[in-house]
């Protein structure tokens, strides 16, 4: 069910609002406002408006090419958090470094970080065996 649905129900008294909190996996308090902005506004109040906009803290496609044509061509030396710092100081390019890097690995310069796997007698104690302890006395 869509959540104008569930919301529907709710104000038909079909549901009460603490099982519709329920089914949309909301708070009580946070259906409650939007009840109250229901009744002030109407149905129109219950969708969200920044549907098909992108977000405001979107970084620019330039920026983007800026900072993969330096790591590739320039810093390809160094680590994410090296480059993550000569982008502040000598670009002036203020970035998170989340997002450096995320961007480095979405365009493959930079690996993403290996799992590491059980080895030996690690695994033994993972699962709880005695088979190390055994052979050990």
């Amino acid at each position: 069910m869509k959540i104008q649905e569930v919301i529907l129900r709710a104000m038909a008294r079909k549901i009460t609002w603490w099982q519709a909190a329920e089914i949309l996996g909301f708070s009580d308090r946070h259906l409650r406002r939007i009840r109250e902005r229901y009744e002030e506004f109407g149905y129109e109040s219950m969708f969200d408006k920044r549907r098909g906009q992108p977000s405001p803290k979107r970084v620019p496609f330039a920026t983007v090419e800026k900072v993969l044509a330096l790591y590739g061509e320039k810093y390809f030396d160094l680590n994410v958090r090296h480059f993550h710092e000569k982008l502040g100081e000598q670009h002036a390019m203020e970035l998170s470094y989340t997002w450096v890097k995320s961007v480095l690995q979405g365009a493959g310069l930079v690996a993403r970080q290996r799992q590491r796997m059980l080895i030996g007698g690690i695994i033994s104690r993972a699962i709880g065996s005695t088979i190390n302890r055994v052979a050990k006395t």
